[in-house]
C-alpha cells in the first residue's frame, strides 16, 4: 500500500500517453517516416518541460517523495551508446512501442505488445548479463 503513489502516477501517465495517441502505432509509424507533425510535436513539448522541470530540481532544491536528494549522475560517453540507440530505434520502428507506452498498449487491449514487452525483459536481461564482458 505504501508505492499507491506510484502506481497512480503510471495511471495518469497511461492515460496521457493514451490521450495524446503517444501509444498509437499508426502514429508511431507517420513519425518515422516523416508523414506527419504529432509525435515531433509532443517530443518537443516534453523536452522544455523537462528541462524546466530539471532547472526548477536543482534551483529549489527538491527532494523526493522520501525527503532524500535528487542527484543527477555523471555519464561518460562510449561508442556503445550508439550502437544501442539504433538498435532502440530500429526496434521502436518495428514494433511501434518503447519502454514508456508498452504498459500503456497492453492496458488499452494491444495483446501482441506483450511480445515486445517480453523482449524488452530480456533483451535487458541479456545486457545486464553480458554487460561485464563488453567494451568500456
Amino acid at each position: 500500500m505504501k508505492n499507491i503513489k506510484y502506481l497512480i502516477v503510471g495511471v495518469v501517465f497511461g492515460i496521457a500517453l493514451t490521450k495524446g495517441e503517444a501509444i498509437s502505432w499508426y502514429r508511431i509509424q507517420e513519425m518515422f517516416r516523416f508523414e506527419s507533425f504529432h509525435m515531433f510535436g509532443i517530443f518537443m513539448t516534453a523536452i522544455p518541460v523537462g528541462a524546466i522541470g530539471l532547472l526548477l530540481i536543482r534551483e529549489l532544491k527538491i527532494k523526493t517523495i522520501e525527503g532524500e536528494d535528487i542527484i543527477k549522475p555523471e555519464k561518460k560517453y562510449h561508442h556503445g551508446i550508439i550502437i544501442g540507440s539504433l538498435i532502440f530505434g530500429f526496434g521502436w520502428a518495428l514494433t511501434g512501442a518503447c519502454p514508456g507506452p508498452l504498459y500503456a498498449q497492453i492496458g488499452a487491449g494491444s495483446s501482441v505488445t506483450i511480445v515486445t514487452l517480453i523482449s524488452a525483459v530480456a533483451g535487458t536481461w541479456t545486457y545486464g548479463r553480458f554487460q561485464k564482458y563488453l567494451p568500456d
